[in-house]
């Protein structure tokens, strides 16, 4: 450990955050906050031809970096951890006018990554209007009764980005017909039955399924013909309703 107590050799100056109080060893000024070891004696930063930096306490890698090259003189602090047994970065040392400058090169990045981010935030919402607006067309294909606004309905709520619905998985994003017909089941399922007043009074999800299988069978027959049009009860909608597609 008494090996660990001098600074690390570093590559230009180094400056140290002493932990007990040191004064110049050549104009007595102290207690130091941050002192330069020049063979073995303490000197204040003024001292040290030092003091016209300013200190950049370590955190931002990027500025940190910008800082130091963008001065002609800068200089590590470093303060002595007793219980790691060695010396640790604190911060830099740089001129103002490199800080200066290496903060506007760092805010032209962040406003370039916010631009970046609304064009990319732009251009999902285009995405995902434009797949909604698919999947509407194929539940509208596949349930030509079913009203307009139900059809944007149920599929603006399956095609959610990142909500793990079906409209999301890798068959909803084909625009497979099981899919599709799982998202409007699962809707009718919620909207228009009783499932969800079964569900909160205790009655098991199987079970309440059962119960009201037969109004989703109806209102499916309902949807998958023209309006006016007969029922034709061999659709393709009810067979999805009997496979129990599961909810989005």
């Amino acid at each position: 450990m008494t090996g660990r107590a001098t600074p690390p050799l570093h590559a230009g100056p180094l400056v140290v955050q002493p932990l007990r109080r040191r004064h110049c060893a050549e104009c007595r000024w102290g207690p130091l906050t941050l002192l330069v070891l020049e063979e073995g004696a303490p000197r204040c930063l003024d001292c040290a031809d030092l003091g016209h930096l300013v200190f950049l306490p370590r955190g931002d890698t990027a500025l940190t970096r910008r800082s130091r090259e963008e001065s002609g003189l800068s200089a590590v602090v470093v303060r002595f951890n007793r219980r790691q047994g060695r010396y640790e970065r604190q911060g830099v040392l740089v001129e103002e006018a490199g800080l200066a400058r290496a903060e506007e090169r760092c805010l032209a990045d962040a406003e370039a990554r916010r631009r970046r981010r609304m064009r990319d935030a732009r251009r999902r919402a285009a995405e995902d209007l434009r797949f909604t607006e698919a999947f509407a067309r194929e539940i509208h294909r596949l349930f030509p009764g079913c009203p307009a606004d139900r059809a944007e309905a149920i599929a603006a709520h399956a095609s959610v980005r990142g909500s793990g619905r079906v409209g999301r998985s890798a068959a909803g994003r084909a625009l497979s017909e099981g899919a599709v017909i799982a998202a409007v089941v699962a809707a009718v399922r919620h909207v228009d039955t009783s499932y969800d007043r079964l569900l909160m009074s205790g009655v098991a999800r199987h079970e309440a399924r059962r119960r009201i299988a037969g109004a989703v069978e109806a209102r499916l027959r309902e949807w998958a013909t023209e309006p006016g049009a007969e029922t034709d009860t061999g659709s393709g909608a009810e067979t999805g309703a009997d496979a129990g597609a599961e909810p989005v």
